[in-house]
């Protein structure tokens, strides 16, 4: 579909050759699709798919596409909208049926550094949405971790694909976090499942944008900023495993669905602590800008600014990094644009 591109949340810009649509939900869970600035109800052309419930109604229209794309091109391009800035974006994909995150998937920018690719699955009961609130864990961690991924969404039932087939199975893309609370111990050892998968610690969205939107997905800025501090900010070209081969290994193991989600992993040398009261705006190019608010039961405090222990640990190789030092944060230099 020859979707164009809109100025959402300062993520987007729109292209005049094409029809401006991206899928949402709103409010309630409505159905609808960005024109420009606006929204649409789609409620209407896919009310076969709307008594289904929100995760089963985006699931459907992904499975169906190819009869649902043209009725919403011609009842997006006739129908008048809603501002979005009237609407409350819900997370596109409410409860798929399982998150899976490449785990160490960047070189940080080093040449040759790419490990072994390994994966974790993350809880859908993490998934929140736009302007939510991310809920610390109320034990003892070293500190909470933001993580800005890029989401990959399946839009077909695939399980053994090959790398060369792999794209066909992709729906689309969308905006991951993937919160990480360090220092949480099970058996002794640090693991995924106690870092990874809090309630809350999975917001997604605002939108999923069909892959024809997106160029190629390995020639994508993203930037997160904490409270207007830019702290991630790196280019999707520095992925150590393709989207290709995560398909590819990932469905070795297991089947996927449509409207389950791929996290391709982050280059952490921006990391840095979240904490009460924080406001984290996230933003990957033409994929729109996902806000996320932060509350801590515990009240705990970090300083501000990234944290370079982390960045300098990942960076070594596996063979040499011993034993990971606290958190050392440093200033972050730049703002949130206006």
């Amino acid at each position: 579909m020859r979707l164009g591109l809109c100025t959402l949340g300062g993520g987007f810009q729109r292209d005049a050759r094409s029809t401006s649509m991206k899928l949402a939900l709103f409010n309630e869970f409505i159905p609808g699709a960005i024109k420009e600035n606006e929204i649409v109800d789609i409620t209407k052309p896919v009310s076969a798919l709307a008594k289904c419930g929100p995760q089963y109604l985006m699931e459907g229209l992904m499975t169906n596409w190819a009869t649902y794309r043209p009725l919403l091109e011609d009842y997006v391009s006739r129908t008048k909208g809603r501002p979005v800035s009237e609407v409350r974006l819900r997370a596109p994909l409410p409860r798929p049926s399982k998150i899976l995150c490449a785990a160490a998937n960047y070189k940080e920018g080093i040449e040759g550094n790419i490990s072994d690719l390994e994966f974790f699955h993350k809880s859908p009961s993490a998934i929140i949405g736009d302007g939510d609130t991310m809920i610390l864990p109320k034990v003892e961690v070293t500190i909470v971790h933001h993580e800005l991924e890029l989401g990959v969404v399946i839009g077909k039932t695939c399980k053994d694909v090959s790398e060369s087939e792999a794209l066909d199975y992709v729906f689309g893309y969308t905006i991951v976090q993937d919160g990480s609370a360090r220092g949480i111990l099970s058996n002794g050892q640090m693991s995924f499942f106690t870092q990874k998968n809090w309630d809350t610690f999975a917001p997604l969205g605002p939108l999923v944008v069909t892959k024809d939107e997106v160029r190629d997905p390995h020639d994508l800025q993203v930037r997160l900023w904490a409270n207007g501090e830019l702290r991630q900010d790196y280019h999707t070209s520095d992925m150590a495993h393709r989207i290709p081969a995560l398909i590819h290994k990932a469905s070795m193991f297991n089947t996927f669905f449509p409207g389950d989600i791929i996290a391709t992993g982050c280059n952490r040398q921006g990391l840095g602590p979240m904490q009460h009261g924080d406001t984290i705006v996230q933003e990957i190019t033409g994929l729109g800008r996902l806000t996320t608010l932060v509350e801590d039961p515990l009240k705990r405090s970090w300083p501000y600014g990234v944290d370079a222990e982390f960045a300098d640990f990942v960076k070594k190789p596996r063979t040499q990094r011993g034993a990971l030092g606290p958190p050392r944060i440093v200033p972050a230099n730049s703002r949130l644009p206006t």
